[in-house]
């Protein structure tokens, strides 16, 4: 089975694979965010737009609490904005139902945490073919996808180890495979760095970045890290909840 080729069985709605002929994936559209009110608000995210298109990988810059992870959690369904608007491959996210919002997590969105996620009792296979099993994907299928994409992040001959057993740059590349999985047309990766040393770091942002090239995904990447930015085709600065020049 091709690398490229990988169509999820079974998935409706917002499922896997190519859901629009344009080349632009993302659309965010005035949006803003705010936690709490009166003089204890926090406006996490304010009035951004930016769009980002097919075999991207855009990097969103800084500092902590400036608002990338939650303007991610939007952008993913993970939460909702107070205004604006949220596009992802066609679909509009922001007035979407629950279901809705539930198959484009597991389909249309490939997510990769800063803290990895995998399941601690299940082997590396078998984390990588969690999202699948949901899917309903055929076993044969399933076991012969989740091995063509540990052998693409690099870890063919570790199917069979645990979390534990793994190093944290394997471990990152285990979530990576796991959200792969369903072919998504977007991956939002939360300082997926963040846990790493710096030459670990940096292969996993060559391992995003090659993919995506590869498949003609769209990567979102949070990262405060200069020397992973570098490795961006285009650079997103957040500040206050606002996007910046430079």
């Amino acid at each position: 089975m091709s690398q490229r080729n990988m169509v999820v069985t079974g998935a409706t709605g917002f499922g896997g694979g190519l859901t629009t002929n344009s080349d632009e994936v993302v659309r965010v559209s005035g949006v803003s965010r705010t936690f709490g009110r009166g003089e204890h608000a926090v406006h996490a995210v304010r009035d951004v737009s930016f769009t980002a298109g097919r075999g991207e990988l855009v990097a969103i810059r800084g500092r902590s609490g400036a608002g990338k992870t939650t303007l991610l959690n939007l952008i993913g369904g993970l939460d909702r904005p107070d205004s604006g608007q949220v596009v992802v491959a066609g679909h509009e996210v922001t007035s979407a139902g629950e279901a809705e919002l539930l198959r484009l997590r597991r389909g249309t969105v490939g997510f990769v945490f800063q803290t990895f996620g995998l399941v601690p009792i299940l082997s590396a296979a078998e984390n990588v073919g969690v999202p699948l099993r949901l899917a309903q994907v055929p076993a044969a299928e399933r076991e012969e996808r989740v091995a063509v994409l540990l052998e693409l992040v690099g870890l063919g001959g570790h199917a069979a180890q645990r979390p534990y057993e793994l190093s944290g740059g394997q471990q990152q590349r285990v979530a990576v495979a796991r959200a792969l999985a369903n072919e998504p047309d977007l991956l939002i990766a939360d300082e997926p760095t963040g846990q790493l040393d710096s030459e670990t770091g940096r292969s996993i942002m060559d391992l995003l970045r090659a993919v995506v090239h590869a498949r003609g995904m769209t990567a979102l990447v949070a990262t405060h890290d200069p020397a992973l930015i570098d490795l961006a085709d285009r650079v997103l600065v957040l500040r206050d909840g606002r996007l910046v020049d430079g």
